[in-house]
């Protein structure tokens, strides 16, 4: 009997990727056939082995309407890259859902997962020896953490954003999360029923994306397209239209022209392109988180940015869009009349933007503006509703949305978005809260009067840690009738759907004994938002004969994730990041 014949192989040995690639090192050589046979048991064959490999981070979850439907925007995406000659392989990360998680301790994870979105994309990244990245979002964090995950790695990258939820309707009009959050307040001051808020609660997200407003999901989304790391007019297609998929499988076509091209973030982002995100910031009044998060980018870019920045560009820059929370309009309204790009020409044209900045696809902001006007895609100036964006030279406010105040209770800054009177001034006395639970209850139980200032502390990113947004408060606020008479001032954050005299971001943190630990209960609290000026009335040998009797806290966590990243948190004036080259 003679000996089995070996299988014959018709199949060539796979063609050499060319040398620039780093996947080489996985998948070239005959001392890689372990690491070839693991693929091939995924079923890629040799063409997929000879070409980019390109990850595509996918943090699709079951726990939030922005990012239960990204499988599907991944696979678009994924449909992109294998069309256009990759290699695509997908992998997931942690998300968290802030809306979901407001108001309760487990608010506390939501920056933290900002900081392990960019690790994870990072790790898999780097491990896995992988030349390109198609990162996409939905969820707050999810944004800054995959656009830091690619400036870190510098491999060519192309940010997509999973879209937004279209609005529900209650009663006849538009609503979103942000009116269910301010409904609570509502019910608490008994100016609606409880009946009429659970039919609000039905009606109010009809669907899958993420928070409808200019609330910090959009708001950075926009901001990607204004940096120039996704193409200008990504931000705006809504999550469940045609649209959001076209532009997903754009998106894996692109990234491999930026293999081919070697384009990466490094020859993308400058100075000047944060200037851009900043004005289409201040000019659409997003979210007050987009102050963190873009100081934490350009520390990541090592690009040199500072908070007094974001006050001195919205100084200069006009609010010209009409959109919550400040507004009554939402993501899809500005997607139906051309998105972003539509706010980035007027502003180009007015002098407010950086028309020759970088972006992804290689041409200049004003080139890829030039661009979609030829291909249609840009309405004529005439057919926007100005009620909706006005003109630069008629705008809703001169001055943008975003201030930066400054005094001793804030030597390093705080961040006030202005969604009412552009020079609100406020003198009042002050309540001091330990955490955002304890304020929570005072003001649902009816305490808050006109003219004061609550003050919650110890909820900054080493206090806290991890800044909680505190929509749940500042919602009960406005819906107990107190949107422009009452202040509150914190060290943690808020939510992008947060409107009305809210002051977050506060540095130096009580925890680490920034005048804010030094505030009592009855010290009178001026803000003066025209001259940018926050201030507690004691003297400087007052607040520091306080500090002087000040004791640290015991850290809320000695153990576990929030332990490591609350110890490894720098200051909000410079982003709260926690990558050791980038903290200062």
């Amino acid at each position: 009997m003679s000996q089995q014949e070996p299988p014959e192989h018709d199949e060539p040995e796979p063609p050499e990727k060319p040398e620039h690639l780093r996947s080489r090192e996985v998948t070239e050589g005959p001392e890689r056939a372990p690491h070839r046979s693991m693929f091939r048991a995924m079923g890629f064959d040799d063409e997929d082995l000879s070409s980019p490999m390109v990850g595509v981070a996918n943090p699709a979850a079951d726990i939030t309407p922005c990012n239960v439907h990204l499988d599907d925007v991944a696979a678009a995406a994924i449909e992109g890259v294998d069309g256009a000659g990759g290699m695509p392989i997908e992998f997931g990360t942690v998300t968290i859902s802030d809306a979901i998680s407001m108001g309760t301790e487990g608010m506390k994870a939501s920056l933290i997962s900002r900081e392990v979105i960019a690790d994870s994309v990072e790790l898999v990244s780097f491990g896995e020896r992988m030349d390109a990245l198609v990162t996409v979002a939905g969820c707050d964090k999810n944004l800054p953490g995959m656009m830091m995950a690619a400036i870190r790695t510098d491999l060519p990258s192309v940010f997509l954003y999973g879209g937004s939820i279209m609005p529900g309707e209650h009663e006849g009009r538009e609503v979103t999360i942000q009116n269910v959050f301010e409904g609570v307040g509502a019910v608490a001051s008994g100016e609606m029923n409880e009946e009429e808020l659970i039919e609000l609660e039905h009606d109010a997200c009809p669907g899958a994306g993420s928070c409808g407003g200019m609330f910090t999901a959009n708001t950075m989304a926009s901001i990607s397209e204004a940096l120039g790391l996704a193409p200008l007019g990504s931000a705006s297609p809504p999550a469940e239209d045609d649209a959001r998929y076209e532009t997903a499988e754009r998106a894996g076509e692109l990234v491999l022209e930026c293999v081919d091209l070697d384009r990466r973030p490094s020859d993308i982002l400058t100075k000047e392109s944060f200037e851009n995100a900043i004005a289409v910031q201040v000019a659409l009044g997003g979210s007050t988180n987009a102050v963190l998060h873009l100081l934490a980018l350009a520390a990541e870019a090592d690009i040199d940015l500072s908070i007094e920045e974001f006050d001195e560009i919205s100084r200069r820059t006009p609010k010209i869009a009409n959109l919550q929370p400040g507004g009554t309009r939402v993501m899809n309204d500005l997607h139906e009349v051309g998105g972003v790009p539509v706010v980035v020409r007027r502003l180009v044209e007015g002098g407010y933007m950086h028309g020759d900045a970088a972006t992804v696809t290689g041409r200049s902001v004003r080139e890829e503006l030039n661009e979609l006007e030829r291909q249609g895609q840009l309405p004529p100036e005439s057919a926007i509703d100005e009620e909706f964006l006005r003109p630069v030279d008629d705008p809703f406010h001169e001055e943008g949305a975003i201030k930066i105040l400054t005094g001793n209770l804030a030597p390093d800054g705080a961040v006030l978005k202005v969604t009412g009177e552009d020079k609100w001034y406020h003198e009042g006395p002050v309540r001091v809260f330990e955490d955002e639970e304890a304020a929570m209850a005072y003001v649902q139980e009816g305490h808050v009067e006109s003219g004061d200032v609550i003050a919650i502390r110890n909820e900054g990113p080493q206090g806290g840690p991890g800044m909680r947004e505190m929509l749940g408060v500042t919602a009960a606020v406005v819906g107990a009738g107190h949107e422009d008479d009452v202040a509150l001032l914190t060290d943690g954050r808020f939510s992008g759907a947060t409107r009305g005299p809210m002051i977050g971001h506060v540095a130096p943190e009580a925890f680490v004994g920034g005048p804010i630990a030094a505030l009592e209960d009855g010290d009178t609290v001026t803000i003066d938002v025209e001259n940018r000026r926050m201030a507690v009335d004691l003297t400087d040998e007052e607040l520091a004969d306080r500090l002087a009797d000040w004791e640290q806290p015991e850290p809320n966590y000695e153990t576990g994730v929030l332990a490591k990243y609350g110890q490894a948190f720098g200051s909000a004036a410079n982003g709260a990041v926690t990558n050791p080259g980038a903290k200062e």
